[in-house]
């Protein structure tokens, strides 16, 4: 059998991408530093992610039906740390610069780029849930380098 730590440790050394996933439910926005986004099908666009179910970010991204995913970029961080901290609600905006979604999701500046994305299908999986998710818009942002998380740590390739 596979212990914890042992995936952890091997998976630790390979690098995963850092984007922050958004949500705009009936006014409460929130966001979610997330490092499962993968890419499903280009044709049609779809990609997933996985939420911990006792996350808050769980129920606010299924009432609100769809979201915004921010990939980050070299020297953002901060970003990521601010919204892996499940910071409160009151708080979890302030001196963040954003910009408004076609959604309503916040999409965060400084980003190498934008996905607005509804939800297609849910798939529970042990603590879990993976959210397959339909690509509805793109945007290019910054021309840098991307964040990427990799031995535990925040950096770039």
């Amino acid at each position: 059998m596979v212990e914890a730590e042992e995936l952890r440790a091997l998976l630790g050394r390979y690098p995963s991408g850092v984007c922050v996933v958004t949500v705009d439910a009936g006014r409460q926005k929130l966001g979610l530093t997330v490092g499962s986004l993968i890419s499903l099908s280009l044709q049609p666009p779809v990609l997933g992610f996985s939420v911990s179910r006792e996350a808050a970010m769980h129920e606010l991204l299924r009432e609100a039906g769809g979201c915004a995913i921010s990939l980050l970029a070299a020297g953002q961080e901060w970003l990521a740390q601010h919204f892996a901290r499940g910071v409160p609600p009151i708080a979890m905006w302030h001196g963040i610069a954003t910009e408004g979604g076609a959604g309503g999701a916040p999409l965060l500046v400084g980003a190498l780029g934008w996905l607005e994305c509804s939800i297609r299908e849910e798939v529970a999986v042990d603590t879990h849930t993976f959210f397959v998710c339909d690509v509805r818009k793109v945007e290019l942002g910054e021309d840098a380098p991307p964040l990427v998380r990799i031995r535990g740590a925040y950096g770039t390739p």
